[in-house]
């Protein structure tokens, strides 16, 4: 590659891409990367200008997303993991950067743990298998039909045939707020999905709650340590480091394991402890809840992995279960003033 790195991303503007290109724009060489980055947003691309070069598209705009991708040493996909089109559209792109240049070029594509979840509706399951991120023949054995999935297959079949170097991480139960510069201009999202909508779902039902027993299992991950490891793995590649890539590229993202029950009480003391909730304890989301308030039942799922292929490359996360669920008290409060436009006195 040449002294200057094109890195085109997407999901700037998201949870995880903001946090992302944050730090790459903290990166000791961050002078040496040219980033482009897609954005709907006409006013949040005008804001980036300061950043990074903002290019207004979409996930549905295929020759464009095309275009940038032939363009790009790198592309790092941290939107939608399951849109096919958008995935397809990049590949071609990437192809074309290949048959130009003589050099496979790099994908970091963000799929997710949800992968490997289960349909236990809130059991724990002993028979619940823990995947590892170093065992590609374990990894082959996760069904077709599970989400994420064809996406993920497709992009380690592009590997195959030679054209693209693919990595795929795959992030467990995010938490904490994002907090950096894109944040602070009004670019980024500040918030996850599993967390605050068990926390929106209990705000506005009045009590805290998880689907089933809570008993499930997922692993976790903060924001910043699994922002640092999309750092850690790009570095890696960049330096010419040994790394797996295809079906040895798959990183997970975790550092500890939770019960939803044990998300769901600390959600339950905090609106409790504010004088909204009736209980310290977290009821059970009914079924009609369920369906309102999350459409889909993961969150009574099992998901369970090991990162081991992740800290093989130095990535050192610190941060553990305990900081998870010390994160949520802060994170009901600041979504009461965001969403319900309820401020909670200190």
């Amino acid at each position: 590659m040449s002294n200057k790195v094109n890195i085109f991303a997407t999901g700037i503007t998201g949870y995880i891409g903001g946090s992302v290109v944050a730090q790459l724009l903290e990166h000791p060489n961050a002078e040496s990367f040219n980033i482009t980055a897609l954005t709907r947003s006409p006013e949040k691309a005008e804001k980036l200008k300061e950043f990074v070069t903002p290019i207004i598209g979409s996930l549905s705009d295929a020759s464009l997303l095309e275009k940038l991708a032939s363009e790009a040493d790198v592309v790092l996909a941290m939107a939608d993991s399951d849109n096919m089109e958008a995935a397809k559209a990049i590949l071609k792109g990437l192809k074309k950067r290949y048959e130009k240049t003589g050099t496979a070029p790099i994908l970091i594509h963000t799929s997710g743990t949800g992968v490997i979840a289960d349909a236990a509706a809130g059991r724990y399951s002993p028979e619940t298998v823990i995947y590892r991120d170093d065992d590609p023949d374990q990894l082959e054995t996760i069904a077709l039909t599970q989400i994420h999935r064809d996406v993920d297959l497709v992009l380690v079949q592009a590997d195959i045939e030679g054209y693209v170097k693919v990595y795929i991480v795959l992030p467990s139960t995010i938490y904490g707020m994002a907090r950096n510069k894109l944040v602070d201009r009004g670019i980024q999202n500040t918030h996850s999905i599993q967390i605050p909508a068990l926390i929106n779902a209990s705000i506005t039902r009045g009590q805290g709650g998880m689907v089933g027993e809570g008993k499930n299992i997922w692993p976790n991950v903060n924001i910043d340590e699994m922002s640092s490891f999309y750092i850690t793995l790009l570095d890696a590649i960049l330096s010419d480091k040994d790394v797996g890539h295809g079906r040895e590229g798959f990183f997970f993202g975790e550092n500890g394991e939770h019960t939803l029950y044990q998300v769901g009480e600390a959600i339950a003391k905090a609106l409790f402890e504010i004088g909204i909730g009736k209980s310290l304890q977290p009821i059970t989301f009914t079924k009609e809840e369920t369906d309102k308030y999350f459409g889909v039942h993961y969150l009574g799922s099992n998901s369970r992995c090991r990162a081991n292929r992740s800290r093989a490359l130095g990535w050192k996360p610190a941060k553990t279960t305990k900081d998870m669920l010390q994160s949520i008290q802060p994170e009901v409060v600041a979504l009461l003033k965001e969403k319900y436009n309820v401020i909670v006195e200190d």
